[in-house]
């Protein structure tokens, strides 16, 4: 099967070796997000989360997709406090379609003001 490599402008253009989102048959795989660029970047985790379901919600309408068909999500956060107000972003943002999910602890993201990072995996 043919890989497809797809940056999108509107997310900023990625300033190093990655790429947004790669397409392997009827699945499309994401880098990390974060709130970096974006008006919540210095928010709390709750809101970080919010600002990170628009942009993967922005790549799936790119494949003519919504957050409806996430398959896994791998959420990355720097403090355990923040676990109540991550899920409860990620319950508003999913709806009823909940994808399968890790949450995994990390000591600290690229900039220190974020809280929290998500790649995802969406069925096409």
């Amino acid at each position: 099967m043919t890989l497809s490599r797809q940056n999108f402008e509107a997310l900023g253009l990625p300033v190093g070796p990655y790429t947004h989102a790669v397409r392997h048959g009827d699945t499309v795989y994401t880098s990390g997000f974060t709130a970096f660029g974006t008006n919540k970047q210095m928010s709390g985790a709750g809101e970080q989360t919010h600002a990170i379901l628009e942009q993967l919600a922005y790549i799936a309408t790119q494949y003519d997709r919504t957050l409806v068909d996430l398959i896994k999500v791998t959420v990355f956060i720097t403090d355990a406090a923040d676990i109540p107000a991550v899920r409860d972003a990620l319950e508003a943002g999913y709806g009823a379609a909940v994808p399968a999910s890790s949450l995994v602890m990390v000591t600290g993201l690229f900039a220190p003001e974020l809280r929290v990072e998500i790649e995802a995996v969406f069925g096409l």
